[in-house]
């Protein structure tokens, strides 16, 4: 199935938005490779993160980042990384759907400053319906230093929500102008499902700038866990890890 979005490409950093409460906050990380790339992941265990597979490509080294309350980094290694098998990278970049998930394992838990979140468990999307997306990129296009803090945006599904494809835009301006989306260093992010308790739906995958342009603040693509969860549970389960079982809507 095709990708609607003609410019699309791999997300970057979450602009008009707003910092994340702490609710969201504690579990989402940032991830940095070794070949100046940056991506956010969404902590499934305390040795276990969930990312877009586009974010962990063969070739490179990858760490997380955490911060103490000095927001002083510490870099955390990773010791494995499971990308799923059906993930295309020329079906991304050529705007089509593919299954851009992956896992990392680290070598040691994180930090108790963060918090597993559970996957939610919707079987189906629709028109309207409402998730909150936590990323750590950048706030303005083109400046590294305005990324790195987890913010948050509310945005709505638009266009005809599928199982391989999510397409997200800030209600205030529905993508006709600059409004809440994600930038670079999105990539991956969590979106979140928000009932009782904040459940992942989805990972970010792709952005667009206003009206199809290229750049940030229009629609955010999201690549739904609907039919993934299985292949994430089963992988976790294989690299000594457990993720909770998924949340009710």
């Amino acid at each position: 199935m095709s990708l609607v979005v003609t410019q699309a490409r791999p997300a970057a950093a979450m602009v008009g938005a707003a910092d994340a409460p702490a609710s969201l906050a504690r579990h989402v990380v940032l991830i940095v490779g070794s070949h100046g790339t940056s991506c956010t992941g969404a902590v499934l265990a305390k040795n276990l993160v969930l990312t877009a597979a586009h974010c962990v490509q063969p070739g490179s080294d990858y760490k997380l980042v955490t911060f103490d309350a000095a927001r002083q980094p510490t870099l955390l290694d990773v010791a494995t990384i499971a990308r799923h098998p059906g993930f295309d990278m020329k079906s991304l970049l050529g705007h089509r759907a593919t299954a851009d998930v992956a896992l990392m394992k680290t070598a040691a838990s994180l930090p108790e400053t963060f918090s597993p979140a559970p996957l939610a468990r919707l079987e189906t999307l629709s028109v309207g319906q409402r998730f909150t997306v936590a990323g750590m990129g950048v706030a303005v296009r083109g400046d590294g230093r305005s990324g790195g803090t987890v913010r948050a945006a509310d945005l709505i599904a638009t266009g005809r929500p599928g199982t391989l494809q999510l397409r997200l835009m800030d209600p205030a301006t529905k993508g006709e102008r600059p409004g809440a989306g994600a930038c670079t260093g999105d990539s991956g992010a969590p979106v979140f499902s928000l009932g009782a308790a904040p459940a992942i739906a989805g990972v970010v995958s792709w952005s667009t700038g206003p009206k199809l342009s290229a750049g940030c603040g229009g629609l955010t693509g999201v690549t739904p866990l609907i039919r993934y969860r299985g292949w994430i549970v089963d992988t976790a389960r294989a690299l000594g890890s457990s993720v909770g079982s998924p949340a009710a809507p």
